[in-house]
């Protein structure tokens, strides 16, 4: 599926899809992309925001370069009715200095004549096995689908610890930036990101020792 684009990113998929189950979370990831040869700043709103949890919800992309942003949406005690969902989303985008990295408060207000441009993204719920009226019997049709649903989880942990690996090496190039800056506060930013790739990246290889999924 093709994603929505304008002149400064492209934003893949077009629309933010939920599988829904009561009392569980459940997320969806956005992939930016910077299509342009200057440094791109980026902010995530949405009309429903004590149901979602955006990471991040700010950020630069590169020239070139693209980043995910994990939208989760939190467990809920009860179905919308006919599984609709008016929630939105907007993701800005706007032109940002090289050498920044932490954005002003102002980054993304129009006055002033910054050009801000904007990407609306619908909400989808999808239903899983489990909803209203349906018995547990439904779960149970086959043991194929129980080890091909226990694959795909696997398999679901897996590219999302890429992801997050991703996002964390992305980071560390940013405060390598600031050491070279003389950032006082960059020893200690430092060891703590390094630790936490250290522990995606053993993460990752576990996920990695599970079988494949086909």
């Amino acid at each position: 599926m093709s994603g929505a684009t304008n002149q400064l990113i492209s934003v893949s998929p077009p629309e933010l899809k939920f599988q829904f189950e009561l009392d569980k979370q459940s997320y969806c990831d956005l992939k930016v992309t910077n299509s342009t040869e200057n440094c791109v700043a980026f902010k995530v709103k949405t009309t429903s925001p004590k149901k979602y949890f955006v990471r991040p919800n700010t950020g630069i992309v590169q020239p070139w370069d693209s980043c995910f942003i994990r939208v989760t949406l939190q467990a809920q005690k009860e179905y919308p009715p006919d599984m609709q969902c008016k929630d939105k989303f907007l993701l800005q985008s706007t032109v940002v200095n090289n050498d920044i990295d932490e954005l002003p408060p102002d980054t993304f207000n129009k006055d002033g004549g910054r050009t801000v441009e904007e990407c609306k993204l619908r909400v989808v719920y999808t239903s899983s096995n489990s909803s209203p009226g349906h018995s547990e019997d439904v779960f149970r049709q086959s043991s194929d689908f129980t080890s091909n649903q226990a694959l795909q989880r696997i398999k679901d942990e897996r590219d999302a610890a890429v992801r997050q690996t991703q996002q964390l090496l992305q980071e560390l190039e940013i405060m390598k930036r600031r050491r070279n800056r003389n950032d006082p506060g960059f020893s200690l930013r430092f060891a703590i990101v390094v630790g936490v790739i250290g522990l995606m990246v053993g993460f990752l290889l576990k996920l990695l020792s599970s079988p494949s999924v086909e």
